[in-house]
């Protein structure tokens, strides 16, 4: 096993086969290695991700994980594609027309995050996208939910439901973000 100190420090991304995984269910993963892969958001080290199976043994859930190339410390884990580096900025562009945010009220805000929490459980179902509901549901301000967005239209657009719906979401979550 690797330094064990190593697993703990370092945070983790799922590969192209752990996003794969989730979806499918395809290696018959235990229900805890499962749960920790859901989890694995590239910012959350070993030790982020024990808190969530504790009584468990995490280095032994992350090598099997990492001997099933679902997951991948982050400075090795494969490149985001050419084209990711433009997504933010496109969406801030979109951001850019809407008006000023702290000209939206606590209502607008709060049915701005009901809006994008509702939207990933929908498209990706319960318990998937975790971390970006945290992010979504962690806000308190239009100005929070502004940033957050990049993250959920990235989500939206890697998967075909959420891509063919985006217009049609965007539009309404403008609204009132």
């Amino acid at each position: 096993m690797a330094d064990e100190l190593t697993y703990l420090l370092t945070p983790f991304a799922k590969t192209p086969q752990g996003m794969l995984e989730v979806q499918t269910r395809s290696l018959g993963l235990s229900v805890l290695a499962r749960r920790v892969l859901i989890l694995v958001d590239g910012h959350r080290t070993g030790k982020d991700l024990g808190a969530f199976v504790a009584g468990s043994d995490i280095l032994n859930l992350l090598e099997e994980l990492l001997s099933r190339e679902c997951i991948a410390p982050v400075s090795s884990a494969a490149a985001p594609p050419a084209a990711a580096p433009a997504q933010p900025a496109v969406a801030n562009a979109e951001l850019a027309n809407l008006p000023p945010a702290q000209t939206r009220s606590a209502k607008d805000v709060e049915m701005a995050r009901n809006f994008m929490t509702n939207t990933v459980n929908t498209i990706f179902g319960h318990h998937n996208r975790i971390s970006l509901i945290e992010a979504i549901h962690a806000c308190q301000t239009s100005e929070d939910l502004r940033r957050v967005y990049v993250s959920w239209a990235q989500a939206m657009e890697g998967n075909a439901a959420g891509k063919k719906r985006l217009p049609e979401l965007r539009e309404k979550l403008f609204a009132v973000l």
